[in-house]
């Protein structure tokens, strides 16, 4: 399609797909298992873990039950329950069947310390917690309802009746998902995503005559990224789904028992994140497999460089790579290579892709709003139907991101060339990315500055090859107090989660700010850049 422009020069660029029909009265659920007749007997979850397989009739069965049980138990409608496990087909069985009962699922990392789960369960007002028995003491003070999966407490779940189902009435604008962002600035924060929004982002990925995603019923697809993120649960799990596709779940990324799982289930889509890739380029275990039946590799969640992915086609001859890019706020999927298009498009290493379609996408001169013209770098900006509600109860933040014509507001800088590929350059907003994990510098200052000793403190990322970033920490000791940089380290690991923690601290007599107070981590990161790091 190209790019439109409009008479008062607003440069708005499109798919080069046509705009498709998008379903948007039908529930998540429905949608994904809108096939169902045609593919029940098909395998639809296998578990990596048990080699146990669960068909398409099996998860939509086991779905329901769960919802039975929920319900049985007093969930409702609008309630909020938590999902806090790895990678599990109980994941699945437990966000399919609170989407069912018109509950909403909140998605946290396992490996989160009590205190994150704590306040992610307080901002949610999370009733009800499910996860593994070896999580429990993390969750047992929260005085909520506690299901683990692997003490029969879950499983009892399973023995609903599919019959006891109420009858609910769901509405497009419903939340169905809340994951926790740190959007462009600041602490982590509930991200409402609804049905018609995940409907319309699965859509814009897998459906049409030519999705821009192609997968089919032939497919099978790893599911070795965590589902609470909301690039697997929606590019992997959900478009799984709703393209009948089979799909291997593994609890964590293990290289060889990945590349075992490859080579027996004959996978085909490997969704991966950069240090994946990275730990297959440099690894002679992937020689001693079969991995030929892979022809897609997906790369999100953080920029990959063109040396990192020749490396890796040496290793996957029969596979195209290509970028997306995502926000959790955006739905999550704002751009894709139309290399894994049914009728692929060229696409240019280095490059997320374009927009996905029945979406719109403008570049922004940050400083004046202006829109740009191709090849011009500015902020990038999306409007559909697949972003977000809002923040919940934060709508400050959701005015700050999503203005009042309906552009989210990125906070990445990028440029849109002739062929209408988007390439991103940088970030206007604040956040470090681990390893495709979020860290918000906010958090850990708000931390760092909780000590006496501290007076001051600032955080920001330093560039790492195997990791993409790492945080670091300039931090102003409190008047005659003395405290050493392994101190401060230990002080952050044992509040918080492994990918948050501080790997360096250097101690400066003060830290840049703005006239209003605002640290300014630009000064910072240059003075990182230039090694003056005093």
């Amino acid at each position: 399609m190209g790019s439109m422009f409009s008479p008062n020069t607003e440069h708005i660029f499109r798919s080069k797909l046509p705009d498709i029909h998008i379903p948007d009265h039908l529930p998540i659920h429905d949608y994904c298992f809108e096939k169902l007749p045609d593919i029940a007997d098909r395998p639809c979850l296998i578990d990596g873990a048990t080699d146990t397989i669960y068909t398409y009739s099996d998860v939509h069965r086991l779905s329901r039950s769960t919802a039975s049980g929920l319900h049985r138990i007093g969930v409702r409608q609008g309630d909020v329950i938590m999902i806090l496990l790895p990678n599990s087909p109980e994941f699945a069985f437990a966000f399919l069947g609170a989407s069912l009962l018109g509950a909403v699922s909140t998605t946290a990392n396992p490996f989160y310390t009590p205190a994150e789960i704590h306040k992610q369960a307080k901002a949610s007002s999370t009733r009800l917690v499910i996860t593994e028995s070896c999580h429990h003491h993390k969750v047992k003070e929260l005085g909520v309802d506690v299901l683990c999966i692997d003490d029969g407490s879950f499983a009892e779940l399973l023995t609903a009746e599919e019959e006891d189902l109420p009858t609910v009435e769901i509405k497009p604008d419903d939340v169905v998902a809340l994951p926790y962002s740190s959007g462009t600035t600041g602490l982590p924060k509930g991200v409402m995503l609804t049905h018609r929004g995940l409907v319309t982002s699965v859509a814009q990925q897998v459906d049409g005559e030519n999705p821009n995603l192609y997968f089919n019923e032939e497919d099978v697809l790893l599911c070795v990224l965590p589902m609470f993120h909301i690039y697997s649960l929606n590019s992997v799990l959900l478009c799984g789904l709703r393209a009948g596709s089979a799909i291997v779940i593994m609890r964590r990324f293990e290289l060889v028992k990945m590349l075992e799982l490859l080579e027996k289930y004959k996978v085909t889509v490997a969704p991966f994140v950069p240090p994946i890739v990275v730990e297959m380029a440099k690894s002679t275990a992937v020689d001693a497999y079969d991995v030929s039946s892979v022809r897609m590799v997906m790369s999100g969640a953080a920029p990959m460089g063109k040396e990192l992915q020749d490396k890796l086609m040496t290793k996957l001859p029969n596979a195209k790579l290509g970028q997306g890019y995502g926000m959790t706020e955006a739905g999550p999927v704002l751009a894709m290579c139309l290399a894994f298009a049914k009728e692929p498009l060229e696409y240019k290493s280095g490059s997320c892709g374009t927009v996905v379609r029945n979406a719109q996408l403008k570049i922004i001169d940050p400083e004046t709003g202006a829109s740009l013209p191709y090849n011009q770098p500015g902020e990038i900006c999306i409007r559909g139907n697949q972003i977000m509600k809002g923040y919940l109860k934060d709508s400050e933040a959701t005015a700050r991101t999503i203005d009042e014509e309906g552009w989210l507001h990125t906070g990445d800088v990028g440029y849109v060339d002739e062929d209408d590929q988007i390439f991103i350059v940088d970030r206007l907003k604040e956040l470090i990315k681990y390893k495709g994990f979020q860290v918000a510098p906010a958090e850990l200052e708000a931390l760092l500055i909780a000590h006496p000793f501290i007076s001051s403190a600032a955080v920001v990322p330093m560039k790492d090859d195997l990791c993409g970033e790492l945080p670091i920490a300039f931090v102003v000791r409190a008047d005659g107090r003395e405290i050493g940089e392994d101190e401060i380290k230990q002080y952050i690991s044992k509040q918080v989660v492994f990918y948050k923690r501080i790997h360096k601290v250097f101690f400066v007599e003060a830290i840049p700010k703005s006239p209003s107070g605002k640290i300014l981590r630009k000064d910072l990161r240059a003075r990182l850049a230039n090694g003056q790091t005093h």
